[in-house]
């Protein structure tokens, strides 16, 4: 009825249904009586016919041409179609109350509308992408079941008939029955509000998390029950962008694809920042704690005396903590995804410590302590003759602070180099790519420079109470700062030979 030139005048109309399938106009015709028009689902369509027209003649329906036309409708199916049936009736007078019950029936059945509707550019490989990660493709779709099994095929979503269920066989089904069946299922055709719901809730009974897509308001439920409810936002109704807890701005699947792999990435940025935090912390605890016990020791051994034997000043600490953890921690933020982030299988696991989490934790952390502590000792065991001259210092304070020197640098450098370790847990750093994060490269740079501004600049020196160090002192700095890489690498390669192992 916007058609200028349309001759008919539109005096109402029964919406779309997803119940009934079904959806009708009524229209006044020049000769006073009216014709009512209805379209929608072909199975639904042709049991509300009693008649059908074939070359402008009207005639009574027969088990012929029923047979003929169910074949013509699964062949356009077959096609990827999606396809609606068009019938009419012409009547005299309307009855008082408009409603599909009084206007849809002895219809007189027209003929069939295929319409294609292909899948976007990228939907294909963005299944196979989700199956590469272990995420299951699932459609849910009011379409005829073979139009259903059609494109679910040329995307690879299904393999085989028997892995669609329609909603007329979804609704004999309990939902014991359906729960303990949902995983032979790729493919839901024909299926009605309430059925959206019922698989969401029997996909979450097996443990699984269930992300939605929907646009409509018969979406909605299933939006709303769903772990992660995903609406168009170019075609989503408001209600539906409501129920939902993600909004797609271009309403394209591949863009789901997309934030999954971003998602993963983020979660695996936050436990190397967790792991490289806790590790170097923990190496700060040791280095302290260990220090403590051994403190008897190391006066016997080196003839100091042990209220002077402190391996690591307050301000070392707080520096440390403060500027050294803070950069490379915030850099890892955004260290770029990892090459095998979307050929794993979904993490399911509620903490993120981990058995693999907690054993890289502890013994990193018990690396760089050790580490440092040996720094302190090998400063206090720096002869006489290589001691720098400070007057108001007798040898043994001159030794302490040269072992507390050593130490301060040995636990700042080598979290420094450590932060390389945790970017991969797998792979080696050398094939990772030590510069494929700049920030991160730009982050230790800036903390190692902040580090060389205090052993290079006197007033910083005196503050921090670090004296100018022997080159013996230097070089041993340098190697034991390298440790974490070394060793890491190593537990790398091992683990790497152990899993070929397993699989051969």
């Amino acid at each position: 009825n916007n058609m200028t030139d349309y001759p008919y005048k539109r005096i109402n109309e029964i919406p779309f249904d997803s119940t009934r399938k079904l959806m009708s106009i009524i229209l006044k015709l020049d000769n006073g009586k009216y014709r009512i028009i209805t379209k929608g689902a072909p199975e639904v369509l042709i049991n509300k016919c009693t008649f059908y027209e074939e070359d402008g003649v009207k005639k009574a329906f027969n088990t012929n041409y029923l047979d003929k036309i169910k074949k013509q409708n699964e062949k356009m199916a077959e096609r990827a179609l999606r396809v609606l049936g068009v019938a009419y009736l012409d009547v005299d007078v309307l009855p008082n109350e408009i409603n599909s019950n009084n206007i849809e029936n002895n219809l007189v059945f027209i003929g069939f509308i295929g319409m294609i509707d292909p899948p976007r550019k990228g939907v294909k490989e963005s299944v196979k992408a989700c199956r590469r990660a272990g995420i299951k493709t699932v459609m849910i779709t009011g379409d005829h079941k073979i139009t259903a099994i059609a494109i679910a095929k040329s995307l690879g979503i299904l393999q085989s008939e028997e892995e669609a269920l329609t909603g007329a066989e979804l609704e004999k089904m309990s939902d014991e029955d359906l729960t303990k069946n949902i995983r032979k299922y790729s493919v839901y055709a024909r299926v009605s509000p309430e059925h959206k719901v019922r698989i969401v809730k029997a996909w979450q009974a097996n443990g699984e998390i269930v992300a939605m897509t929907g646009d409509g308001v018969n979406d909605a439920p299933a939006l709303k029950t769903a772990d992660i409810g995903c609406a168009m936002g170019i075609v989503g109704t408001d209600v539906s962008k409501e129920a939902a807890d993600v909004i797609l701005t271009d309403d394209n699947f591949a863009t789901i694809v997309s934030s999954v792999e971003e998602g993963r990435t983020i979660y695996d940025n936050i436990l190397k920042a967790i792991q490289f935090l806790l590790s170097s912390n923990v190496g700060e605890v040791i280095t302290l704690f260990v220090a403590i016990l051994i403190t008897p020791l190391l006066g016997n051994l080196f003839g100091i005396d042990i209220n002077l034997i402190v391996p690591l000043l307050p301000i070392h600490i707080l520096w440390i903590n403060l500027v050294t953890d803070s950069l490379p921690a915030l850099a890892l933020a955004v260290d770029p995804p990892q090459k095998d982030v979307m050929d794993r299988k979904p993490n399911k696991n509620k903490s993120v410590f981990t058995k693999g989490m907690i054993w890289r934790i502890v013994y990193q952390g018990i690396l760089i302590g050790v580490i440092t502590i040996v720094a302190f000792i090998v400063g206090l065991a720096t002869p006489d003759e290589n001691l720098p001259v400070i007057e108001e210092l007798t040898n043994e304070e001159i030794k302490v602070e040269i072992g507390q020197t050593m130490a301060f640098c040995v636990l700042a450098f080598s979290q420094l180099v450590h932060v390389f370790n945790v970017r991969d847990n797998k792979t080696s750093i050398f094939k990772t790519g030590i510069f494929s994060n700049k920030q991160l490269i730009l982050a230790v740079l800036a903390s190692a420079a902040l580090m060389l501004g205090i052993l290079l600049i006197p007033a910083l020196r005196h503050v921090f109470s670090i004296p100018v160090l022997p080159v013996g002192n230097i070089l041993e700095i340098v190697v034991l700062s390298l440790m974490p890489l070394i060793v890491v690498e190593l537990f790398k390669l091992i683990k790497i030979n152990t899993s070929k192992s397993e699989k051969l």
